[in-house]
């Protein structure tokens, strides 16, 4: 009679769900990571640690190509980049203009954010162009391409996150 008594108990209110998720902030700059940039030069060298007596490990040479920051330290950068890679690089060899790098297979640039829209323009894997704008909630982000302009899906690009909200 005990064990039956025991299994009768009023049932316990839910927990309170957990509070969102604060963004990390960087050390040195107080914005959050990771975040998105774009190599400023067309010699960026990629260091294995924070410091000019680390070794090189890879030179980049391409402008543009959009990396994401996931750690500060002083005036260095911790960065990734499309395939993984990471590693350390100084902070002036860096822009916060926002770029793209086409991904996966060749992409189609629309006229408007809709998948029937014209095409203005198609778009080889590893093209790199400028983020113009993307709107919170939209699968579809403004961008540019040379003298093109159009619309690519957020999931087709690397430079941006899924909620992102680009101006």
């Amino acid at each position: 009679a005990a064990a039956g008594a025991a299994a009768i108990r009023p049932p316990t209110p839910p927990a309170e769900p957990p509070p969102p998720p604060q963004p990390r902030l960087g050390s040195a700059t107080g914005l959050p990571l990771p975040r998105f940039a774009a190599l400023g030069s067309n010699q960026v060298n990629l260091r294995v640690g924070p410091d000019l007596r680390y070794p090189i490990e890879w030179t980049y040479q391409r402008k543009d190509l959009p990396v994401q920051i996931v750690d500060e330290h002083q005036h260095w950068r911790r960065i990734r980049d499309s395939e993984g890679t990471e590693g350390w690089v100084q902070r002036p060899l860096l822009t916060s203009r926002r770029s793209f790098l086409v991904q996966g297979q060749e992409r189609v640039l629309r006229r408007s954010p809709e998948e029937e829209a014209a095409p203005v323009a198609r778009l080889r894997p590893g093209v790199v162009g400028r983020l113009r704008r993307c709107e919170a909630g939209s699968p579809w982000c403004e961008v540019q391409v040379a003298d093109y302009r159009g619309w690519l899906r957020r999931s087709e690009i690397f430079g941006v996150t899924a909620e992102e909200e680009v101006k």
